[in-house]
């Protein structure tokens, strides 16, 4: 039997020994079995003779009686071999239990082997720092023992296996590619791993028992020093031979010698050219790439530890060379090389024959040049440099330096002024660090422009050129100046004006060419052709024939060129004029006129001729008119009213004697209006004649102030009159001298109030006459005051004045007909004065007039 132990497993009844958690031995469960059975059958006997007696019981003697033997028979059977089997299993039990008795001694034994052999095995992984890895499968995790710190302090026990995070990039795919087979197809390995901080780690894998083993070892102390030595001595080896497959395939003969002076090695190029096989051939042979003097001078360069360096002749491969030899002596003998330059010669004699022609060259040029070498000294300059600055032959031919030639050219005051010569001079040589070359200008003080041009040599040094371009800079400036001029004295013109080659081909054309024919600037320099432009301008002036003309005239042969002279009308109604002259150097010259405005005043002037024709022609006709057929009858009309007036046909009453007088005054205000409107148009015909008499001014004055008597006492107004005694008289036309006073004085009166003062003025100053009309009246704003000299101009401003507007219009006609002039002054609320000047001495015309 098993009993449970204190650590909850179970234990054997008899041994003690431990058996596994949840697992039964077999005689265990024989006699678990056969315990089963005996009760069961124990069990069952008392229930079947309870189901016997329960049956008698019901059925009766006679039931009882039959069932009695054969339940006896039954139940003795089945107990006897109940007791049979039990006794059997009992046996067998006994058996089976003993030998798992044994056998479990065995295993206990074999147990307590194993632990101590793991703890033997755990003490020996302990006892060395290192790290085993173990893989039960392909897709088994790895399970990891020891201490991840032997591998150093930055690796833990999760970045065991991420081999890229603590070893070199190559180690790292050298052991993931090594791992992989290993647990593939179980190809063992051993290597060194070099760690990331100068640390070396032994890897070993190995299959054992179908499963992965890998142990990594930190490699310390001599084992790592030797680690190291082995991988250092790996490494120069590996670049030995590469070394020496690479001296193999240079075409240049590199050797080494011995102590003693003889061949240790050699590559292809220097066996090719002693024609020997190998090394060992060359050393049987004694054959030499150097002659027995170059050897001996070499031997002696090695004994005092020197290199040999020297340009030699040699047979190499069965021809003569030149060689450029370098031997430099190392520890246990001497390594050599020797380049081929023999056409390198050839080229050097080629060169010197060409530099000689060039400087032969170079001397006719009118250029100065100057060549200067990496130390920045003059290796060579021609004639024409010399002369350019006056320099010393002497002082050239001793290479000085370019610092120094520019010193001395400024002591000599033959370099461009500057304020900081220092900087200046720091930027001219700094042209021998630059890459691409430089393009200056210098003004000498002495007037003269140079050219300058430093172009730098990529092996180091520089080359100047110097082009004296004064010359050229002074036509060029007077060229560009020319054009200048003759450019914005075109652009300037109102005229378009346009230039074709000889091919026909547009050269020049100015601004007033372009707005004419709205040709964008883009094409005009694009110089179109003559075809071209002309489909342009089409679209403006449509009119072919004028074009074909102009065509003609550019395009046609030489011999039949002339000079055209044509007009044309665009489509907006601009008129043309074009010229056309052919140049000497074979381009045509076009003008174009917009001679619009005067077509414009030639057809206005035209229409306005016929218009005043018949203006005159209406005003002869109307003036005819008014004089024969309004003032005939008008005259008519007066003669009767006064005659009604004088009563001479007959005594009036009161009423019919006031209908007459205002007939009278309205027939006689009409008649006014007829004469001064036929003034008027005499004086616009120029028929208006002056007759110039004596006229007294105060007369005058009267006269007219008696025309206004009744008005005046009408409008109860204060008359003043002033006129000097010593005023007299002047040339003049009376009657237009007394129309003028009536209506300034009638104007007067019809603007004023009753009760105001109305003042005339006469005065002789100089070699004219003044009259001066004054008011107290409401005055005239400055807007109406420009037009009330103009005809048929009336504005009453609220008074009882009534007019057609004539009466200051006749006041400035008849004036200035006789070369005087009139002034108005007023303001609104403080009256009008109006002043007449008259020429003493009789009338004359305007100067404008």
């Amino acid at each position: 039997m098993t009993v449970p132990d204190e650590a909850g497993g179970e234990t054997n009844g008899e041994g003690g020994a431990p058996a596994p958690r949840g697992r039964l031995s077999g005689p265990f469960l024989a006699g678990a079995s056969l315990a089963a059975v005996s009760a069961a059958i124990f069990a069952a006997a008392p229930a079947g003779l309870a189901m016997a007696q329960e049956t008698a019981s019901e059925g009766g003697p006679s039931g009882l009686a039959g069932l009695v033997d054969p339940l006896n028979a039954f139940t003795f059977a089945f107990v006897a071999g109940a007791a049979i089997f039990v006794a059997t299993t009992a046996v067998f039990y006994r058996i089976e239990q003993r030998r798992w008795a044994a056998r479990e001694r065995a295993m206990r034994d074999e147990l307590a082997e194993l632990r101590g052999a793991h703890d033997r095995a755990e003490i020996l992984v302990g006892a060395e720092s290192q790290i085993v890895v173990c893989w039960d499968g392909r897709d088994a995790e790895p399970r990891i023992e020891g201490d991840p710190s032997a591998l150093g302090g930055g690796v833990g026990a999760r970045r065991i296996l991420a081999f890229g995070s603590w070893l070199t990039p190559a180690d790292a795919a050298a052991i993931e590619g090594s791992i992989a087979r290993l647990r593939e197809r179980g190809e063992g390995f051993r290597t060194t791993l070099k760690a990331n901080g100068e640390r070396f780690v032994d890897a070993e894998g190995r299959a054992l028992g179908g499963r992965a083993i890998l142990r990594l070892r930190d490699v310390t102390g001599e084992r790592a020093d030797l680690m190291q030595i082995r991988r250092d001595l790996s490494r120069m080896r590996g670049d030995l031979d590469k070394l020496r497959a690479l001296l193999d395939v240079v075409d240049q003969p590199v050797w080494l010698r011995d102590a003693e002076g003889r061949i240790a090695w050699a590559n292809a190029a220097y066996l090719a050219a002693v024609e020997a096989r190998d090394v060992d051939d060359a050393r049987l042979r004694k054959l030499e790439l150097l002659d027995k003097p170059a050897r001996e001078k070499a031997a002696a360069h090695r004994k005092e530890g020197k290199r040999f360096t020297a340009r030699l002749a040699a047979v190499v491969a069965g021809a003569r060379r030149m060689l450029d030899v370098t031997e430099t002596p190392s520890p246990g003998g001497a390594a050599g090389v020797a380049v081929d330059v023999s056409e390198v010669e050839e080229m050097r004699a080629d060169l010197n024959r060409q530099m000689e022609a060039h400087v032969r060259t170079l001397d006719q040029l009118p250029t100065a040049v100057a060549i200067f070498d990496a130390r920045q000294r003059l290796v060579f300059h021609n004639t024409s440099y010399r002369l350019l600055w006056k320099l010393d032959q002497p002082f050239l031919e001793s290479g000085p330096t370019d610092g120094e030639i520019l010193d001395r050219l400024r002591s000599l005051r033959k370099l461009p002024e500057q304020a900081d010569f220092k900087s200046w001079k720091a930027d001219v040589l700094g042209a021998y660090r630059s890459i691409e070359p430089r393009e200056t200008w210098w003004h000498l003080p002495d007037g003269r422009v140079l050219r300058v041009v430093a172009n730098p040599d990529p092996r180091g040094g520089l080359t100047y050129l110097f082009d004296d371009v004064s010359e050229n800079i002074q036509l060029e400036s007077s060229l560009n100046a020319v054009r200048r001029v003759q450019g914005e004295t075109l652009d300037t013109l109102a005229e378009g004006v346009a230039v074709f080659g000889p091919d026909g081909r547009l050269r020049l054309a100015n601004r007033a060419f372009a707005r004419l024919w709205r040709m964008p600037e883009t094409t005009i320099d694009e110089n179109p052709h003559i075809d071209a432009v002309i489909a342009h301008c089409l679209r403006n002036a449509p009119a072919e024939e004028p074009w074909n003309e102009i065509r003609t005239a550019i395009s046609g042969a030489a011999e039949s060129r002339s000079g055209i002279s044509l007009r044309m009308e665009r489509r907006d109604g601009i008129v043309l004029d074009c010229a056309g002259q052919p140049l000497p150097d074979g381009a045509t010259l076009l003008t174009f006129i917009d001679v619009t405005a005067s077509v414009n005043v030639e057809r206005a002037l035209t229409e306005k001729n016929d218009a005043l024709e018949r203006a005159a022609q209406l005003r002869d006709e109307f003036v005819h008119h008014v004089s024969y057929e309004l003032r005939s009858p008008l005259t008519t009309i007066i003669g009767f009213a006064q005659l009604l007036g004088d009563e001479t046909v007959g005594e009036l009453n009161a009423r019919q004697r006031e209908y007459a007088g205002h007939i009278m005054r309205s027939s006689g205000a009409l008649l006014a209006i007829i004469n001064d409107i036929l003034d008027l148009a005499s004086i616009d015909t120029g028929s208006l004649e002056l007759s110039p008499e004596d006229v007294d001014v105060r007369e005058t004055i009267d006269a007219a102030i008696r025309g206004l008597e009744d008005r005046i006492a009408e409008a109860r107004l204060d008359l003043v009159v002033d006129a000097p005694a010593g005023v007299g008289s002047f040339r003049a036309d009376g009657k237009r001298v007394r129309q003028v006073l009536f209506n300034l004085l009638s104007n007067a009166i019809g603007f004023s109030e009753p009760g105001e003062r109305v003042t005339i003025t006469a005065r002789r100053e100089g070699e004219e006459v003044l009259f001066t009309v004054t008011d107290r009246g409401r005055g005239i704003p400055e807007d109406v005051a420009d037009r009330v000299f103009e005809r048929f101009e009336s504005h009453t401003r609220g008074s009882s004045h009534r007019g057609v507007g004539l009466g200051l219009s006749m006041v400035r006609s008849f004036v200035e007909l006789h070369g005087g002039r009139v002034n108005l002054e007023s303001a609104p609320g403080s009256g009008t004065t109006v002043t007449c000047a008259f020429p003493a001495e009789g009338p004359r015309r305007l100067a404008a007039e």
